[in-house]
């Protein structure tokens, strides 16, 4: 073999030699790197926002009469959104009040009737002892032939019917008492029914006016002006941005060391690789998304493929840097875990955790106990007290 042939087999080895121990070094560094740090991560790009989206609807049976808010717009708790028609509403409550007025002048008749009653009794008690005086002393006279028999029997029948009155006025007396004793005007049920009633109507009337529940932006939004919508017809969103989630879909394989509360980071395809999120995993779900899913899947039907599943982890983020780059429902992102640390538990043990409130507004019934208090007042319910007769 010449020279020239000898030095490019030698430089063909040095080349092969120097590849080698390159892909050696490379792959005891990438060794090296899974075993001290990368075997202690665990990451998907199977990962999206999420978060509640509360639906704002109709009350009562009523029509659009102003609209406050749009799509994309902020609205703070309490907020108004919509105003409804208010004339049937009030038509309502006017009629309530009329009926609370008419009961609690019913009821305070049937006190009067109760003391009529009282009275009338006093007086058929006071004729019997006169009747019962009078023919004992016609009695003691026929003994020695003074009053005739048909005077007697005249006194005797006159006791009968002084009888007959004082049983009258106490069954009277009686049948009036059991619809008012014990309580007084204000406590008497048919003056509740329609303070209950009225209540009723001033809610529908507080239902005219719909405020947003919580912080949040308007989405999805249907109804128009003029509209004329049903009790339970959605009207539009509000979706609070600042309590957003993910929920990233690890495969199963990947949960061995999965536990609540270890460190995640996130990042948004909406904000690209620069903006980084930090969170913890909040909770792992109950079960893979395709037992959740419309149509689960029947492994026993006999043609059987294993297929690796998917089971959503909830990752709760750094509210700071929410309101710093904000997420919308529905976006992509990539998820890293820690898994370093599993001495945290497997399932969440918190009870009632991420619990949501809504304001439906300040008060459901607007004034509704200063107008019974009137309305009372001014038909003498607190001239008549309880008391037994």
């Amino acid at each position: 073999m010449s020279a020239p042939a000898n030095e490019n087999h030698s430089r063909r080895r040095r080349g092969f030699l120097i590849l080698g121990a390159v892909v050696l070094l490379a792959g005891i560094g990438y060794g090296l790197y899974w075993y001290f740090d990368a075997r202690f991560y665990q990451s998907t790009d199977d990962a999206y926002v999420a978060g509640d989206v509360v639906t704002v609807s109709s009350r009562e049976n009523a029509t659009v009469q102003v609209l406050h808010a749009d799509n994309t717009q902020t609205v703070r708790q309490g907020q108004l959104l919509i105003e409804m028609d208010p004339a049937t509403a009030r038509v309502n409550l006017l009629a309530a009040e009329a009926n609370l007025a008419r009961a609690v002048r019913a009821v305070r008749g049937e006190f009067a009737s109760a003391d009529t009653f009282s009275a009338q009794l006093i007086q058929a008690q006071a004729q019997l002892a006169q009747a019962q005086s009078d023919y004992k002393r016609r009695l003691d006279a026929s003994a020695g032939g003074a009053v005739s028999g048909e005077e007697l029997a005249h006194a005797k029948d006159a006791v009968a019917v002084a009888q007959a009155a004082v049983a009258a006025a106490k069954g009277g007396r009686d049948r009036t008492l059991s619809q008012v004793a014990g309580v007084g005007v204000a406590g008497n049920p048919d003056v509740l029914a329609a303070e209950a009633q009225l209540r009723n109507a001033a809610i529908s009337l507080g239902h005219m006016r719909i405020v947003a529940p919580l912080d949040g932006v308007i989405a999805q939004r249907t109804v128009q002006v003029g509209q004329q919508v049903a009790a339970g017809t959605p009207l539009l969103a509000v979706v609070p941005l600042n309590n957003v989630w993910i929920d990233a879909n690890f495969k199963e394989v990947q949960l061995e060391n999965m536990r609540v509360g270890q460190p995640v980071t996130v990042t948004a395809d909406i904000y690209g690789g620069s903006v980084k999120y930090h969170g913890r995993i909040e909770g792992l779900g109950a079960g893979s998304g395709s037992a959740f899913a419309l149509l689960p899947p029947q492994n026993a039907s006999g043609n059987w493929i294993k297929i690796v599943q998917r089971v959503p982890v909830r990752v709760v983020l750094d509210p700071q840097e929410l309101r710093d780059h904000p997420l919308r429902v529905g976006l992509s992102v990539n998820v890293s875990v820690n898994v370093s640390d599993t001495s945290g538990p497997v399932v969440t043990s918190r009870i009632g955790a991420g619990t949501t409130r809504a304001d439906t507004g300040e008060d459901t019934a607007p004034g509704a106990d200063a107008l019974i208090a009137q309305i009372l007042a001014q038909n003498g319910a607190g001239n008549v007290k309880a008391g037994a007769r």
